[in-house]
């Protein structure tokens, strides 16, 4: 993808061959322009900061976020980046709880356990993802305005060679809580700020080994978190705190340095008996719950935290983000395909687009009640929370082994935190064929991971649907579609271990879409009309 700059001249628009502006180049817009372009569009991503480094945030990766990106063909790297088989120290009081987040309880994903894996890490692969195709990220670009005319969107770029404005079909803002484009588009911020905020440093500490692995201390005041994962040191300290009076309302982003003897008291109060030896860096972070309403506007749409704000309990910013990008990606990616064609289906289109918000801003308000009360435990001080964290918590602590080895109670929490159970059961693109299809998966559903045959060896169904597009599902004796129906984004599996005469079509999401008993060529067919997935297919017998 060639780079654009130059001066803008007033009165002439800068027309490039581009059907998608991403703007942002943290983990949400990469894994948006990845998603997108895999579907057909062409990409630009700018992004306003010059270098990529900056402290990373987030240090968690969900088992629903490694499958969503698994298609995208970055899974492996992030893999091999991250710790999968993670080990926590839970310190209530005097006691000491280890607990191991790997191996749980869920027989229907690939990936059952929690990942530690920088922030930065993922974007440095998921941009090389994107070189890869020939997208270059173009750094030291900042989004001015942007708008939507009617017939295209039209934005207003800044960089060092000048002012730039170009057209095209789509603009998505992937630029954070103080998001530019959310801006322009106009939408409400509903929300308020958190009378907490975090603490964020990267230290080297005396009198604690790397080796010992994660470690979460409770206290009165609230959590203290070390991740060997510091990126300028051994650790990275995350600890929650009552906001200052004078608090930075710049939320969600690191702000100013927190003293080093702070950082100490931190410590101290959390029980721990280490003492910092050298600081590489630290940063106070103000926090607000806040969700924007709707996530799109015309042809402008929000995703990550320019949609949606949370605290880090259960760390969901970054998850929440890609999950957001694979949803929008591959709808995006078709309507643009869709819009280059005179024959466009502009009312089709229009439902496939609506179905971004309809499907994710209710799935964001739920994480929003999630994360707001698990925040309330974990970093409120009031006296009901603090008297838990403080004195029930290590009473009940004896019993907590007995809890974690129930492992189907753990492998629950982990469903619901990592949103494995979330559907689109009410999305527009959610359609029952007939007759209707007993014992699969509803559509709106998650595709659980299985064991299937295609015609040879047993084989996970989710590693043969890892690649971009449509997939229909045949059962072992169900008719084959119409040559009318599949094209050159659907691929069709028949499973032979499967038996009956019904179809399970599965979006590129990874969420099922239609199905029906029997053959329902019409049904199949508008299905796919709706999402854009043009009429041959790939089969494997």
């Amino acid at each position: 993808m060639p780079q654009h700059g130059g001066a803008y001249r007033p009165g002439r628009d800068v027309t490039t061959a581009v059907d998608i502006l991403v703007v942002g180049a943290g983990t949400t817009g990469l894994t948006l322009a990845l998603q997108a372009h895999d579907h057909g569009a062409r990409i630009r991503v700018a992004e306003r900061r010059p270098e990529p480094f900056r402290p990373s945030r987030a240090l968690i990766l969900h088992p629903r976020t490694l499958e969503v990106l698994r298609p995208l063909g970055v899974t492996d790297a992030l893999l091999e980046l991250a710790d999968t088989a993670p080990t926590v120290g839970l310190r209530l009081g005097s006691r000491i709880v280890e607990t191991r987040l790997a191996d749980l309880a869920l027989p229907d994903t690939a990936f059952p356990h929690l990942s530690l894996l920088r922030q930065m890490d993922v974007e440095r692969v998921l941009t090389q993802a994107l070189a890869d195709r020939g997208v270059t990220v173009e750094r030291g670009i900042e989004l001015i305005t942007a708008r939507d005319d009617g017939h295209n969107a039209r934005a207003v770029l800044r960089s060092r060679h000048g002012i730039e404005e170009i057209r095209c079909p789509f603009v998505v803002g992937c630029d954070g809580p103080a998001s530019t484009v959310r801006t322009c588009a106009g939408i409400g911020w509903h929300g308020r700020p958190y009378a907490a905020e975090v603490v964020l440093a990267d230290l080297d500490l005396g009198g604690i080994s790397s080796s010992s692995g994660a470690q979460v201390f409770a206290g009165r005041q609230g959590l203290l978190f070390l991740f060997p994962l510091g990126e300028q040191a051994t650790w990275r300290l995350l600890a929650t705190r009552a906001s200052a009076d004078d608090a930075e309302q710049n939320f969600g982003q690191p702000g100013s340095a927190v003293p080093r003897a702070e950082l100490q008291r931190l410590l101290n109060d959390a029980g721990l008996h280490a003492r910092i030896e050298r600081l590489a860096w630290s940063a106070r972070v103000p926090l607000q719950c806040s969700l924007a309403r709707p996530f799109r506007r015309g042809r402008l749409f929000l995703a990550g935290d320019a949609a949606h704000n949370y605290s880090p309990a259960t760390g969901q910013g970054m998850n929440a983000g890609i999950q957001d990008a694979v949803n929008l990606g591959w709808k995006i990616g078709f309507a643009a395909g869709r819009s280059r064609e005179e024959s466009a289906d502009a009312l089709g289109a229009d439902v496939l687009l609506d179905s971004y918000d309809r499907e994710r801003r209710p799935a964001a308000h739920r994480r929003l009640i999630l994360t707001h009360t698990a925040f309330w435990a974990e970093a409120s001080t009031g006296r009901i929370p603090s008297w838990l964290r403080a004195v029930a918590a290590p009473r009940a602590a004896p019993a907590i082994p007995a809890l974690l080895d129930r492992r189907r109670l753990v492998a629950e929490a982990i469903r619901l935190i990592s949103q494995l159970r979330v559907n689109y059961r009410r999305s527009p693109l959610s359609v029952e064929g007939t007759p209707r299809l007993r014992g699969a998966p509803r559509p709106g559903d998650r595709l659980p991971d299985a064991t299937v045959s295609v015609g040879g060896p047993p084989e996970r169904l989710h590693q043969l649907l890892a690649r971009p597009g449509v997939h229909l599902l045949l059962q072992r004796d169900a008719d084959p579609p119409p040559d009318a129906v599949p094209g050159p984004r659907v691929t069709v599996l028949r499973l032979t271990n499967s038996p009956g005469r019904g179809l399970v079509a599965v979006r590129p999401d990874g969420h099922v879409g239609f199905r029906c008993g029997t053959a329902d060529p019409a049904g199949l067919t508008g299905w796919l009309s709706l999402i854009g997935a043009a009429p041959s297919p790939s089969i494997r017998p």
